[in-house]
């Protein structure tokens, strides 16, 4: 009786129903993006201090990067190509199997920074990455102003970054980048409001339930997880101090 209850009341309160179904979706989301976070974490700091694990990514003779440390620097970027173009080829298994080993290898990537910086400056600024996060999220969820246009000017930004970072490879100014870490960390923090906030509008018309649906979280997901970590490594790059 109370449950009959219930969902009449509901489905004769469309923006009850709306905001019900938005929530769920965000929680999808979010959900998804902190097990990838917890899945890369657990493996940066395994792979990062143990020398046994290190030693398949550094070649030991050459104190270069090996072949699968190179593997695992640039196999993201085509694992999120392969979720971004094959989104409706691929089932959710395969959609989620996909995600999850991207977050395994993006760990893995990241073990470098346990070579770079102190294990205190990576805490105390994965920290404070974490609060900014949290603060835009939470912006992008509340606000009533519409940020596509700031989501625009700031994809720009982001283009101009990736291109500033490629030439720096071969410049290889610190002071350059440092400017790119500043500009950085202005972009992923404008860029996390933008997001959920237009994850937010997509939550209000997607269908619960759907394949489509639990697709689509996981896409989510993983531009959130992309925020976090480009806004967390820019500002390890800026704060962190690197080992002597």
């Amino acid at each position: 009786m109370d449950n009959n209850n219930l969902n009449f009341n509901i489905s004769n309160q469309p923006g009850l129903a709306g905001a019900t179904k938005t929530k769920s979706f965000l929680s999808g989301v979010f959900s998804w993006m902190g097990i990838a976070l917890a899945i890369s974490a657990i493996t940066a700091y395994v792979f990062g201090n143990d020398p046994s694990y290190m030693s398949y990514l550094i070649n030991t003779e050459t104190g270069g990067m090996s072949g699968l440390g190179y593997a695992a620097m640039f196999a993201p970027l085509g694992l999120v190509l392969l979720m971004g173009m094959g989104f409706n080829k691929l089932s959710v298994t395969a959609m989620t199997g996909v995600f999850l080993l991207y977050s395994i290898i993006m760990g893995i990537s990241l073990s470098f920074i346990f070579l770079a910086y102190t294990q205190s400056a990576i805490y105390q600024v994965f920290f404070i990455a974490a609060a900014m996060f949290g603060t835009m999220a939470f912006v992008g969820y509340t606000t009533k102003t519409d940020l596509t246009k700031m989501g625009s000017l700031l994809f720009m930004a982001l283009i101009g970054i990736i291109i500033a970072s490629l030439v720096n490879m071969f410049m290889k100014s610190d002071t350059m980048g440092y400017i790119i870490s500043f500009i950085s960390v202005i972009v992923f923090t404008g860029l996390t409001a933008y997001d959920v906030q237009k994850l937010k509008n997509l939550g209000e018309n997607v269908e619960a339930g759907t394949e489509a649906t639990a697709k689509m979280s996981i896409l989510g997901a993983l531009t959130l997880y992309l925020d976090f970590i480009n806004l967390f490594l820019a500002l390890l790059r800026i704060f962190g101090g690197r080992r002597d």
